[in-house]
């Protein structure tokens, strides 16, 4: 087959309809052949074909000959001398980095290891990996969006529901059993009903594009569930389509039928590192493409890599190739597969440059001024493992943030620790100490008491230390800083005075959650009581461990029922979503101020009381008359009362009622010492809440 000249751009593998134009970026390459295959399960390559032309680095040809369904790879001669930070070895055979679909994931990973003595300089590792390699597939971009509209919902009423593809369908008995686990399965009528039901606005997907596991995981029989360790930027991650071929079509059905929803679809993606691992680790596409190009490497010892991940790479951002692969990875997510928005997992290494990190680098730079990925919802996971790493209130706008200040502050108050009123008032009024900067954004920090990585809401307050047996490191792996509460108990109990207190203790950390500024998000099962049983790092568990439970006694359907009510009074209840700091002054009227906080006598906290390390019992009251919003119209936005008791005491406390104003009278909406969902006024002047509980009373507008 003798291919034409063909063009630059765009990188990677397009079809027009007549053939098929491949483009491959290397600055070191002295040769690049395209490897075609004729299936999966091909030994060899069918045709090796030499790219013809180079644009600057950037080696292309078209083949006209060449349809969908293509499966091809890529073998790079160029320099091997890793001590100048060059990789490149015609013997592997390399995934194609802007591959739209993968036509065959990696097997045998082991196989694909260096041997151990081509990280000194002596010479590549020349075992070909054609017959295990991961292949690309050329695809069809064609498909019916039917006139998709994305909702486009504003960050103050934005809900992110942070979900697994596979972990939340796999055991859906609503789901029809070839589709559980798949991009299909998770838009079937039960589990939209669910989410719809709860009250969520936005779906978060962990990792999405194609990943495959470490040789370490699978010499343990075990693989990376969590998906955290990218092959394909461009390309869905296989193991959630229903067949070969069908991964592209069926995430864009997905897609569609999320937005027809009314739910908002952001992906969680891991662009600091890629599933290449360390010196050693296997080499698969970017490390034999063109490895100083996109890789941070020591500076005085470019043979090994600049780690700020903790996972043997860091992709170099600094680099045009390595920041034009993000970009256009981005865009391309946003413009062809319509998401709505990105989570960056690990964002402190984005935006790193030789020493340091800072903010005003490429990358934010970069965002900021696109005219398609500025406009969309991006929000940063604000550290690293790098020197200087922690960077939470940092991150510029239009950036959000994962805010584990709000984790860790709202899990001490309700374990019970000595002086965390002030520290928690400042979380539920949007974490001014972080956020002031930000243009007065109270919507920048995504507020969370459980995500992926840790405990489930209900072993949060199950288990004291985590149990991760199961992940073969003999329990090293996972935090030890988990900040949880037993309830008495280590791991189940049929105890009613423990599994009462827990009872509580989860609706209290969910009513703190609703009731704050900020854009919340919860971790998928949490409202069905799912469990880990103790594991605090569950990324290799794909299995029941880590599968969500949807069997619902009568106690979840309690809990389910709650959360529900709970996420609907925060939707109903504009004072709850506010657009900008609350100072605590009066409002324009002079007569109310803005936010109040009480102790439990009905008195406004003063210095005193913030400085009592024993207080663990206070109220927020917001009136609604002091909310200073308007909506699209230019109307002012009005909004009940809320006042929220908390109580993390060991014993149950009388909390003196604040004046409702203009002769209201208090309602409880909700109590976490009752499982009821009922609505009912307050008829004395006092409100008893039991030990471990929050409730929430409003006092609506213009009703005495």
């Amino acid at each position: 087959m003798i291919p034409l000249p063909g063009r630059p751009e765009p990188l990677g593998a397009t079809w027009d309809g007549s053939g098929v134009n491949f483009a491959l970026f290397t600055s070191c390459a002295t040769r690049v052949d395209l490897c075609l295959f004729d299936g999966p399960h091909a030994q060899v390559e069918r045709e090796r074909i030499a790219l013809p032309s180079t644009t600057g680095d950037v080696w292309h040809g078209y083949l006209p000959e060449v349809a969908p369904g293509q499966l091809y790879g890529y073998r790079v001669e160029g320099p091997y001398d890793p001590s100048r930070g060059h990789r490149c070895n015609s013997a592997k055979l390399l995934f194609d980095p802007y591959a739209r679909q993968v036509g065959r994931t990696l097997d045998r990973p082991d196989l694909f290891l260096d041997a151990p003595h081509s990280g000194d300089g002596s010479g590549p590792d020349r075992r070909d990996t054609a017959p295990w390699a991961p292949l690309g597939m050329v695809v069809d971009d064609v498909f019916d969006w039917q006139d998709d509209a994305p909702p486009d919902t504003p960050w103050p009423d934005t809900i992110i529901y942070e979900l697994h593809v596979k972990g939340l369908t796999r055991r859906c008995p609503g789901v029809p059993a070839p589709l559980r686990g798949t991009y299909l399965g998770l838009v079937e009528d039960a589990v939209l009903d669910h989410l719809i039901r709860l009250g969520v606005t936005a779906v978060e997907l962990l990792p999405a594009h194609h990943h495959v596991s470490e040789p370490a995981l699978a010499a343990l029989g075990l693989t990376n569930y969590w998906g955290y360790n990218t092959l394909g930027y461009f390309a869905p991650d296989l193991r959630y389509a229903t067949a070969a071929g069908a991964a592209v079509r069926e995430f864009k059905t997905m897609v569609r039928r999320l937005h027809a929803a009314g739910l908002e679809v952001i992906l969680d993606v891991v662009c600091n590192h890629t599933a290449e691992g360390d010196t050693h680790g296997p080499t698969l596409s970017w490390r034999g493409i063109d490895n100083a190009a996109y890789y941070r490497l020591q500076s005085d010892d470019r043979r090994r890599y600049l780690d700020t991940t903790g996972c043997g790479n860091s992709l170099d951002l600094r680099q045009p190739a390595a920041l034009r692969l993000v970009l256009d990875s981005l865009r391309y997510w946003v413009q062809e597969m319509h998401v709505d928005g990105f989570r960056f997992d690990l964002a402190s290494t984005l935006v790193r440059d030789a020493t340091a990190v800072h903010m005003d680098g490429a990358f934010c730079a970069s965002i900021t001024r696109d005219p398609v990925l500025s406009q969309v919802k991006l929000i940063a996971e604000p550290w690293d493992l790098g020197h200087d790493g922690y960077q939470v209130g940092r991150f510029p706008a239009p950036f959000r943030e994962w805010n584990d200040r709000y984790r860790d502050t709202v899990r001490r108050f309700w374990r019970g620790d000595d002086g965390q009123v002030g520290d928690l008032a400042t979380r539920l009024a949007g974490s001014s100490d972080l956020y002031q900067t930000a243009a007065g954004r109270t919507g920048a920090s995504v507020n969370f008491v459980t995500a992926h990585d840790g405990f489930t809401l209900l072993d949060l307050v199950s288990y004291r230390d985590k149990h991760n047996d199961a992940n073969g490191e003999h329990g090293r792996d996972g935090t030890d800083h988990n900040l949880t509460s037993n309830g008495g108990v280590e791991g189940a109990s049929d105890d009613p005075v423990v599994t009462g207190r827990r009872d509580r203790m989860r609706r209290s950390l969910l009513m703190t959650l609703a009731v704050s500024q900020g854009v919340p998000m919860l971790c998928a099962g949490d409202e069905l009581g799912r469990t880990q049983y103790g594991n605090n790092n569950a990324y290799c568990q794909d299995n029941e461990i880590s599968w969500v439970d949807w069997r619902l006694d009568h106690g979840a359907e309690a809990f389910l029922t709650f959360v529900t009510a709970l996420l609907q009074f925060r939707a109903d209840h504009p004072v709850l979503r506010c657009r900008r700091f609350r100072p605590g002054r009066s409002c324009p009227e002079g007569q109310v101020q803005d936010v109040s906080w009480l102790d439990t006598g009905g008195n406004d906290i003063g210095p005193r009381g913030w400085d009592d390390h024993g207080l663990k019992s206070f109220a927020m009251c917001l009136p609604g008359e002091a909310l200073d919003a308007a909506d699209a119209g230019g109307r002012r936005i009005m909004s009940d009362t809320v006042l929220v008791l908390f109580n993390a005491a060991g014993a149950a406390v009388d909390f003196q009622l604040p004046d409702a104003g203009d002769g209201r009278r208090w309602r409880v909406v909700l109590d976490a010492a009752d499982r009821s969902v009922s609505t009912r006024p307050v008829q004395q002047a006092t409100y008893r809440l039991q030990d471990r509980s929050a409730a929430i009373l409003s006092a609506p507008r213009g009703t005495p």
